[in-house]
């Protein structure tokens, strides 16, 4: 079996598709994308393609190695992204070539559901009670939600009061026995985590996330000791080598990305990793049904999994949702906040790949805001 033709698919409302497909008909789908640079990660999947070509697909360790570095300069979001997609696509083949869903490729599955959580906002706090009781209503135990918008670079008084009264209003609703993650989103300097981090101690967060931004994750040792509340970060780190210092200062979570870092085989070495500092995985996923599948079966393989991100209704989806681009929506049926195993060979899912062609004959140039303060100078976003 050969790899015969590598295809991708620019589609709303802001991710990038890949197709793998092999000389005897097995295809296996990834998705490679950096969200606001999907243009330029898919020009990376066409030149990494030209190795992979009439090569034996499921040789997907040998040919994750040739990937990250087979070239002279490596890493980086672009490049580990679209390996990231690449990995994805090839571990679908061989599940398929296996007649096994890629958990029990991976060692077997080590649990039967896999917890998930809902985004609602945060940036706008006017509608906050109404989208986490929707999301209670639906049935989930637990969401996640922005901190603040753009923030001063030393947070006033009032900014602090305004982070720890949204996040109070979320408890309020949520009650005791659910939860809620607070994403800074690098928003906040050291300086001004600190202060919030220890007002919010209170209100019992499952984790805050990113309290700084990912180049300064050598100040996160001071931030970890000082806070009563676990930390989490990862979603701008692509490989073992940039989790090992965020890991060995003592972050609670680590959150890899399955479309930006490296795909299945590195995020389930990093997902290894993370165990020997006692550390849990919680994967980032605020993509599509591809991504979302992969991180399922990573998932359900993996002993320190916490919980799952997920993008059904989250506020980049204007143009198309999670279950816009799969056949069947079972796999994505959640109950109770869990998602419950499957046995579909592969990652499980159905690509509708007549409406992928049709979406990438639309295509999208999605590109993040640029934020700034009202002095004019740069915030972060």
């Amino acid at each position: 079996m050969k790899i015969a033709r590598i295809e991708t698919f620019l589609v709303p409302p802001r991710w990038l598709f890949c197709r793998v497909e092999t000389d005897d008909g097995l295809v296996g789908w990834g998705e490679p994308v950096v969200e606001g640079r999907a243009e330029v990660v898919r020009g990376a999947v066409e030149v990494l393609s030209e190795l992979l070509v009439g090569q034996d697909p499921l040789r997907i360790e040998d040919h994750w190695q040739v990937l990250t570095r087979g070239g002279f300069y490596r890493g980086g979001p672009v490049l580990s992204s679209a390996v990231a997609g690449l990995d994805q696509a090839l571990w679908d083949i061989a599940g398929q070539a296996y007649g096994a869903p890629v958990h029990a490729l991976l060692g077997g599955p080590v649990r039967d559901t896999v917890r998930v959580y809902a985004w609602v906002g945060g940036d706008e706090p006017s509608r906050l009670r109404e989208q986490i009781t929707a999301q209670v209503e639906a049935g989930f135990t637990a969401v996640k939600m922005n901190a603040a918008g753009a923030t001063s670079p030393v947070a006033t008084a009032a900014e602090t009061a305004a982070v720890v009264a949204r996040v109070a209003a979320a408890r309020e609703v949520l009650g005791p026995d659910r939860d809620v993650a607070v994403d800074f989103h690098g928003r906040f300097t050291a300086a001004s985590a600190r202060r919030v981090l220890g007002e919010l101690a209170p209100l019992h967060p499952l984790f805050v996330e990113e309290p700084v931004v990912p180049e300064q994750s050598h100040l996160l040792p001071g931030l970890v000791a000082m806070s009563p509340v676990p930390l989490a970060t990862g979603e701008r780190l692509y490989s073992r080598a940039e989790f090992l210092p965020v890991l060995t200062a003592g972050v609670a979570v680590a959150q890899p990305d399955l479309s930006h870092a490296g795909g299945i085989s590195e995020v389930r070495r990093i997902a290894s990793l993370a165990e020997t500092f006692g550390a849990l995985l919680a994967p980032h996923c605020p993509l599509g049904p591809i991504a979302l599948a992969a991180s399922l079966q990573i998932a359900f393989a993996t002993p320190n999994f916490l919980i799952q991100e997920q993008s059904r209704g989250i506020h980049y989806n204007k143009d198309a949702d999670l279950l816009s681009y799969v056949v069947d929506p079972e796999p994505f049926r959640f109950v109770d906040g869990h998602a419950r195993r499957g046995d579909r060979p592969g990652l499980g899912i159905t690509v509708d790949e007549a409406a992928v062609r049709a979406a990438d004959r639309t295509g999208h140039a999605w590109r993040n805001p640029v934020w700034r303060h009202p002095d004019g100078s740069f915030a972060e976003w």
